[in-house]
């Protein structure tokens, strides 16, 4: 399996460029402040990007510890170039062949593909509703995406059906008919409909 991580962190880094500094604080559904989850989105495009490009990392692609603190003053210039050569890399088609380091372990290309697929989408919705606007789940640009973050985080949650700590929370029920966007989230321990006033 491949897929273009392109559109999706477009969308993302669309999100990012004009969030005004009054909203890092701001709650999102994954638990994390705005700025918290800012600061994850920019050392997993370091940590995915690396993993395309077969570049072992001394902390083996492990996550940091969200904190707003290190995004510093050029994080609206440097999340949406890092989503961009994060893209770029999982384009070239050795990517998604034998085997990479990521997340502390070792694991096929074509997975931690999947799971970088997964992260651009769900932290991209996360971030939009956390702020306020629109995720364009109905973007058929999007829809190989979400297709391919489905079908891993499915996989995923078939041999932990209670969560994945460090990874996902245990699934909210989502009606079977529903938008694949909403069933991703679903499985991801996320509520579609959530809210920063219905937290």
């Amino acid at each position: 399996m491949t897929a273009d991580l392109g559109p999706a962190a477009g969308v993302l880094a669309a999100l990012v460029r004009p969030l005004p500094d009054d909203l890092l604080t701001a709650p999102t559904p994954c638990g994390f402040t705005v700025g918290e989850l800012l600061d994850h989105i920019d050392g997993l495009c370091v940590a995915f990007t690396a993993a395309a490009t077969k570049t072992r990392r001394e902390d083996g692609g492990r996550a940091r510890t969200p904190d707003a603190s290190r995004l510093g003053e050029d994080w609206r210039e440097r999340v949406p170039a890092r989503l961009e050569e994060l893209a770029r890399a999982w384009r070239e088609p050795s990517a998604w062949t034998g085997v990479t380091e990521v997340g502390g372990g070792t694991m096929p290309g074509e997975i931690a593909g999947a799971a970088a697929l997964d992260e651009v989408v769900v932290h991209g919705w996360d971030l939009a509703v956390a702020t306020g606007r629109p995720y364009p789940a109905g973007d058929p640009a999007l829809e190989e995406a979400v297709q391919a973050a489905h079908a891993w985080v499915t996989a995923v949650v078939a041999q932990a059906p209670e969560g994945s700590p460090g990874l996902f929370g245990p699934p909210v029920p989502v009606p079977g008919d529903a938008p694949l966007l909403d069933r991703l989230l679903g499985l991801t321990g996320r509520d579609p409909a959530w809210t920063p006033d219905a937290r």
